[in-house]
């Protein structure tokens, strides 16, 4: 029950920390056009939306309150830390279209940062607008294959890529596939039959396979 708890903590401690923050922060909706491409830095990840007028934006967020309810009125509310942790276990999510102040949640917004990144160009406003509309619903949702990141590249260049996923795909190729790794899975699989006295081709030979193909993709 312990990390349960010491989650559930770490939850309502970070939803009053950005509760404070929402509350500081005012935005300036002309800043923002039909089409823009929304970005909101966070801690561990960054969040997209394209802003379709009038404080509206519409993004991608994981929510595990729609397999529950259909009670529309309690969908719309913001989702919270809990609702987003479970539709992302669940892998269910839901392109929904959100206040700009519920979308950002008191960060800092970035407009069409992602142009620098993105080689293609962007369709004109109201063809983005129209992409990331015709999308809203209920959705199948992956963090690596299908976030909200996917979705926006998808509305303005026409191409579902996430820099984030591939970045973090990149940072754990490079932990697990090295050659220091294929050492040290040869070497704890040495370790462990000689430890139970198993030293058969059931064993070793798991151990080689393993160790060889860590070593080629090195």
């Amino acid at each position: 029950m312990f990390p349960l708890q010491f989650l559930s903590l770490l939850f309502f401690a970070t939803k009053a920390v950005e509760e404070e923050e929402k509350s500081k922060r005012k935005y300036d909706l002309s800043l923002y056009k039909r089409g823009d491409l929304l970005e909101v830095p966070r801690t561990l990840f960054t969040h997209f939306g394209i802003y379709l007028g009038d404080n509206r934006v519409a993004h991608l967020i994981p929510d595990i309150l729609p397999a529950i309810t259909k009670n529309q009125d309690v969908i719309k509310e913001m989702v919270t830390n809990n609702r987003l942790v479970m539709g992302v276990l669940a892998k269910m999510a839901s392109v929904r279209v959100d206040t700009v102040e519920d979308f950002a949640y008191g960060a800092e917004i970035l407009v069409n940062h992602m142009d620098k990144a993105c080689s293609r160009p962007p369709f004109c406003g109201e063809e983005v607008a129209r992409r990331a509309e015709k999308l809203l619903g209920s959705i199948t949702y992956s963090l690596l294959w299908y976030n909200c990141e996917h979705y926006v590249m998808y509305c303005r260049y026409g191409t579902c890529i996430s820099f984030q996923t591939y970045q973090f795909c990149k940072t754990v190729r490079k932990i697990v596939c090295c050659k220091k790794s294929a050492f040290l899975t040869a070497l704890l699989g040495v370790c462990a039959m000689l430890y139970l006295g198993a030293v058969t081709p059931l064993t070793w030979l798991p151990t080689l396979l393993v160790s060889f193909t860590i070593w080629m993709a090195s």
